[in-house]
């Protein structure tokens, strides 16, 4: 598609993408248009299909970028104890959630708006991130430094723990970024059983 005239795609794809990702996580994907979306950005609604399909194509490429980029950053290292190696993903989400509040929150509240070829394409990614911890999980039941009765349950109650933390906290409150990693470490270690 031709991009509309006196428009940069460097600035305005990224733009589209910060002001739907900001109102969709705000009032919802079904309550949002895309003529909000381009009063936002400062553009008429026919401009914004320069960049994207429709809306349903913003939000399946919002939730997949959060999801490459998740699992672009995150680092295991499978050499380390598997303690060490959960305190390393504990940390590691809870400061990446708090870094991206908005794509956690549509990734977990919107995946229900994806069309059906959509929702797989997410879930499949989503199933990488969830048998990285997993991976962790199995390693520190075999090497009996954990004690979990199922390793995909643990897995799902451990990253939607880890999750949550977007929902209560904000900068400058009462604990601090490192001080809240290090309570979530001594819960995710006591939800594994650990010593």
């Amino acid at each position: 598609m031709a991009r509309t005239q006196g428009s940069r795609a460097d600035i305005t794809g990224p733009l589209i993408r910060d002001k739907a990702r900001k109102l969709f996580a705000s009032q919802g994907y079904a309550a949002v248009s895309m003529r909000q979306i381009g009063s936002e950005v400062g553009v008429q609604a026919g401009a914004l299909y320069a960049y994207t399909a429709d809306k349903q194509a913003l939000l399946h490429d919002l939730l997949e970028s959060h999801m490459q980029e998740l699992l672009a950053a995150w680092r295991d290292d499978p050499t380390a104890d598997p303690l060490s190696r959960l305190e390393a993903f504990v940390r590691f989400h809870i400061d990446f959630s708090l870094d991206h509040p908005d794509a956690v929150f549509l990734s977990y509240m919107e995946l229900r708006n994806l069309t059906p070829e959509n929702f797989t394409r997410i879930a499949e990614l989503r199933g990488r991130y969830e048998a990285a911890l997993e991976a962790i999980l199995r390693d520190g039941m075999a090497t009996g430094v954990m004690r979990i009765e199922d390793s995909k349950l643990a897995t799902m109650a451990l990253i939607a723990m880890l999750t949550g933390v977007t929902n209560w906290y904000r900068d400058g409150g009462r604990l601090d970024r490192h001080r809240i990693g290090d309570i979530y470490w001594g819960l995710a270690r006591g939800a594994v059983g650990a010593h």
